[in-house]
């Protein structure tokens, strides 16, 4: 039986639906989002949980409408304001990867200060995935490793983003929808997978616990 985890990754899948779902305009989704987001991290910080990933925004993410697009990321800068305060009560983190410089510079500013007020920190990292691809990323690691003739497994990982963490031991993904969509596609080659119908604004701890219960019961063979 499996029960530690180092390292959870959570697609976060459902905002737009949930709101849909209520009547209520897309962005008031994205904002329960945050809130969402907020009680995970409470939760993991209890269960000693140190590595925490969440797909915030991704490549294809531009492809939506422009006014969607501009008001997640003044949703998104307010909620890294939000969140280096509660990560700095629990002495986490924060790391931010992907095509950053693809933002306005005040969201890149924001993301600066957040990881430069937090890096003193010890107790775990959360880390946001923003403009982030996984093929994207694998293209550009790929065009640092040419600088040599030859690389291995443990070589490469260090030209990705997430070098120096741990890869997921557990990807959740919210809303019902079972699939990977471009996410962490060379660190999650040996993830547990798991899958819930809950919205991501609906989820809880409580939900949180039933995904680590299924994981406690799978036995991790990294295909030996």
């Amino acid at each position: 039986m499996t029960t530690t985890i180092k390292h959870l990754a959570i697609i976060m899948d459902g905002n737009r639906r949930w709101a849909r779902r209520r009547g209520l305009p897309i962005y008031r989704g994205h904002a329960a989002g945050v809130v969402a987001l907020e009680k995970l991290i409470r939760a993991c910080v209890k269960k000693s949980i140190p590595y925490v990933t969440v797909y915030g925004f991704s490549t294809e993410n531009w492809g939506r409408s422009k006014v969607e697009v501009a008001g997640l990321i003044k949703i998104i800068n307010a909620a890294i304001i939000k969140y280096t305060g509660l990560l700095d009560e629990v002495n986490w983190r924060i790391k931010f990867i992907g095509r950053i410089k693809d933002f306005p510079k005040t969201l890149q500013s924001t993301m600066a200060k957040a990881e430069q007020k937090l890096q003193t920190n010890q107790a775990g990292m959360l880390v946001v995935a923003l403009g982030y691809g996984g093929r994207d990323e694998l293209i550009r690691a790929v065009a640092k490793a040419n600088r040599k003739s030859r690389v291995n497994e443990k070589e490469f990982s260090q030209y990705l983003d997430t070098t120096g963490m741990p890869d997921p031991d557990l990807v959740i993904r919210t809303g019902g929808v079972k699939r990977l969509s471009n996410f962490l596609l060379w660190q999650i080659a040996y993830s547990e997978l798991y899958f819930t119908n809950t919205f991501w604004p609906a989820f809880t701890p409580k939900h949180l616990d039933a995904a680590l219960r299924e994981y406690s019961h799978r036995q991790r063979n990294f295909g030996k």
